[in-house]
């Protein structure tokens, strides 16, 4: 076992991973979304939800050995604020070379690594969606922030078609005074 090795900590066979700057306003939406769904799904024992916010690098400690990777981001591309994006396979790289922040340049690294050292993730997926503000702030704007329920059930679609089904917790009802 090498020295990496004894780094890691146990991985489970998916992961979820939000990544974003969450002082950024919807830069942060990745985490957001991460969030959104450890309150409103719960998920089986070998899925782990991870708030990978700009970890960057150190990220290779918690995904080397995992085999379905989802990662949650916001994306920026040429189309409208509000769209969204998903990318897979080759995709993932070429998105990852359009590069919006420094958290991407280190998943970006991280893919890379595992890729030259034979231990590439076999499915990755990149679910995001085109930010609205791009500025100093901890709340997503209100269009982001009402984009985030539907945006989590696309993750939970991704995450169907690999064959985990996520139960949506009931919601606490508030009570008229």
């Amino acid at each position: 076992m090498s020295v990496i090795d004894d780094q890691l900590v146990a991985v489970a066979p998916v992961t979820v991973l939000g990544i974003g700057n969450i002082i950024l306003r919807d830069e942060g939406f990745g985490v957001r979304a991460v969030e959104y769904l450890e309150e409103h799904f719960h998920f089986p024992h070998d899925v782990r939800l991870l708030d990978g916010g700009t970890l960057g690098p150190e990220l290779l400690h918690f995904v080397t050995g995992t085999q379905k990777l989802l990662i949650l981001d916001a994306v920026a591309g040429d189309a409208p604020a509000g769209t969204v994006y998903r990318f897979e396979d080759d995709a993932v790289m070429a998105h990852f070379q359009e590069k919006m922040s420094s958290h991407e340049i280190g998943i970006q690294d991280v893919l890379a690594w595992l890729t030259v050292t034979d231990r590439a993730i076999p499915n990755v997926v990149v679910l995001g969606m085109q930010p609205y503000e791009v500025a100093a702030g901890l709340a997503l704007s209100s269009e982001m922030a009402a984009a985030l329920p539907a945006f989590a059930h696309r993750a939970v679609e991704e995450l169907i078609r690999w064959g985990i089904v996520p139960v949506e917790r009931p919601q606490k009802s508030r009570r008229s005074a």
